[in-house]
């Protein structure tokens, strides 16, 4: 005796799970404004702080802090620290970003990925422009108090290195990070940018180029440009890595 056939078992509605997946994407988003928009006030705060010669004697404490005591020509620790702090610095610096910025755009235009290229050329482009305008608005001195240990042409704020690596680094981190399914390899990306961002901020410190007000200010307005470039991102080219299907 044969048995009816069971009746066939309805798929489950899609529509939670995309509600779900929609919610988180609007979330990070909002946080990602947030975080803009308090790194740009953080700016604007530091920047009329800094004018009103607020932070100086706070500056002086940490810059001195950096220095042997009785000796201001001489940073504190061995020899190799000093070497190491040129070497991260000059991660920062104008020749190195810019030789990292050509190669990421010709390798994002060969990977066909063009919106990322031109979101990073746009970003830096704008930035390096911008830490130029704010030198001159500003004119701010060099630190005299101390000896500095790099060569510098410009005045002192904002600092060029610690506002252009997170325009550089961050960028390239969230553009490595675009729609990639896996969150820990998007969390090495961003500490490791993180990471570098602050030891080339506080190598500036460190050789007596900067205050810190200018390495802090640099960093804010940096962040903010990096979270600026990644809500375009998400706008324009949010997904450029699916996850493999289930066979």
């Amino acid at each position: 005796m044969t048995q009816p056939a069971s009746p066939p078992s309805t798929p489950r509605p899609a529509g939670p799970a995309w509600f779900a997946v929609a919610r988180r994407a609007g979330s990070r988003l909002l946080l990602t404004l947030l975080g803009l928009l308090a790194a740009l006030w953080g700016f604007l705060w530091l920047t009329g702080e800094v004018r009103e010669g607020d932070t100086s004697r706070l500056d002086s404490r940490i810059l001195l802090a950096f220095r042997t005591p009785g000796d201001l020509g001489t940073p504190i620790g061995p020899r190799w620290v000093q070497e190491s702090a040129r070497d991260f610095t000059a991660l920062g610096g104008f020749s190195a970003l810019t030789l990292l910025v050509v190669l990421a755009v010709v390798i994002l235009v060969l990977l066909g990925r063009r919106t990322h290229a031109l979101v990073l050329g746009v970003t830096v482009v704008s930035a390096q422009a911008l830490s130029g305008l704010l030198k001159l608005i500003v004119d701010r001195p060099r630190p005299a108090l101390v000896t500095q240990h790099d060569l510098v042409y410009s005045s002192s704020f904002p600092s060029g290195h610690a506002m252009m690596s997170p325009v550089v680094y961050l960028t390239l981190a969230a553009i490595a990070a675009a729609g990639h399914p896996r969150p820990a390899i998007k969390s090495v990306l961003f500490i490791g940018a993180i990471m570098l961002v602050i030891a080339i901020g506080v190598s500036r410190i460190y050789l007596g180029v900067h205050w810190p007000s200018d390495v802090l200010a640099g960093w804010t307005l940096g962040t903010a440009i990096a979270l600026a470039a990644s809500l375009a991102l998400a706008r324009t080219a949010p997904n450029t890595v699916r996850p493999p299907s289930d066979a």
